[in-house]
């Protein structure tokens, strides 16, 4: 063979093998390109955000005058005119309120879960609660906040469905919830989701509305100290039986509540929960009917300790994202719609313990530190 006939094949061999490798590697990179964050301005440690049906984005959390609420209506790139969300009838003498969750319905309605320090105060039992505040649309002042379930209880988590439905759910020994049919006005007594289940008791809860109607809701066991991840489904009216399905398989068996925090979002075609098991951060993607997809329980590079965020986005191109607060660090990986990592794991300082971002119409992800 000609060598100089030899030494062009060599040189197409390696820029064929270029050209295969490298879209790869690109969109690889493209993808890992798809994480931004964007921090609020003022002091707000940022507990929640979520986008409405409009795209606008939601975004609560804790600073020293209280909890407050915010709004961006171009992807997080500006922010409006941070609103109080505790009006100042509630306020009392040492009383602190701190943002559990949020949730925004079809029509734009904000709805706020908070919680209290009465318990430190020693004040009555039954203000101990689970106390609830909504923005309507276009609103410049948050409702009156208002206990609604008076009893000593945490691990507070609220969803909406269609037609005004909102759901409020909390532990106080066993998991208990409460629906609205009014967009919030009224809610129901507290009912018991199952008498067999024992959540941990200082952990909480993570709830979101699947497309049939469900209630999604996610919960660490206890019983015989299995510390398992379990997703039930339920319908709000309480009828038919609840659909359970332990998601978490790497085993944690420990005598005393690991205090943690998880969460569960809607994704195409189901929902996405991300949990902690002995501090490693693990998540999987669901689908509608409560089943683990393939590859199941997928272990993630976060970590975090007791009672910080975690989150799980799932874009519409079938990307997550999962991010997680660790010693005021706020991390993330991002993964393929196979549940394989693209690019490298990020991170930023971010105060408190919250963990909050948004999945982006365009499948992009913004994260709020």
């Amino acid at each position: 063979m000609n060598p100089g006939y030899r030494k062009c094949a060599v040189l197409a061999a390696i820029l064929a093998v270029v050209a295969i490798v490298s879209p790869l590697s690109v969109r690889s990179e493209d993808r890992a390109n798809d994480v931004r964050t964007a921090r609020v301005p003022g002091t707000m440690k940022v507990i929640k955000a979520q986008s409405g049906s409009d795209g606008a984005i939601h975004i609560v959390g804790d600073t020293d005058d209280g909890p407050q609420y915010v709004i961006s209506r171009d992807g997080g790139k500006t922010f409006g005119t941070p609103i109080p969300i505790v009006d100042s009838a509630a306020r009392k003498p040492g009383l602190k309120f701190i943002v559990w969750d949020l949730a925004v319905g079809g029509d734009g309605r904000v709805h706020v879960a908070l919680g209290t320090n009465a318990w430190q105060l020693k004040l009555p039992k039954e203000e101990w609660g689970f106390y609830y505040a909504a923005l309507a649309p276009g609103a410049k002042a948050f409702t009156p906040v208002r206990n609604i379930n008076h009893k000593p209880s945490e691990g507070f988590s609220i969803a909406t469905g269609e037609r005004g439905a909102v759901v409020a759910t909390f532990l106080a020994g066993k998991i208990y919830t409460m629906t609205s049919r009014d967009g919030g006005a009224t809610f129901s007594e507290p009912a018991e989701a199952d008498a067999s289940w024992n959540p941990c008791k200082c952990c909480t809860t993570s709830t979101a509305f699947g497309t049939d109607g469900r209630l999604a809701l996610l919960y660490r066991e206890e019983t015989n100290n299995d510390r398992d991840i379990w997703l039930a489904l339920l319908d709000p009216s309480g009828k038919g039986t609840p659909v359970r399905t332990r998601i978490s398989a790497a085993p944690w068996k420990v005598a005393a509540c690991p205090m943690t925090y998880f969460t569960i979002a809607p994704a195409p075609g189901g929902c996405i929960a991300a949990w902690p098991t002995k501090g490693q951060i693990y998540f999987a993607r669901i689908d509608k009917d409560g089943a683990v997809l393939p590859p199941g329980e997928i272990k993630t590079p976060g970590t975090n300790g007791m009672r910080t965020g975690v989150i799980a986005l799932g874009a519409s191109n079938g990307t997550t994202l999962i991010a997680w607060k660790n010693n005021d660090t706020l991390g993330w990986q991002l993964y393929d719609a196979k549940g394989q990592p693209q690019g490298s794991p990020g991170k930023v300082q971010s105060a408190g313990s919250g963990a909050a971002g948004v999945a982006l119409a365009n499948g992009k992800f913004v994260l709020f530190p």
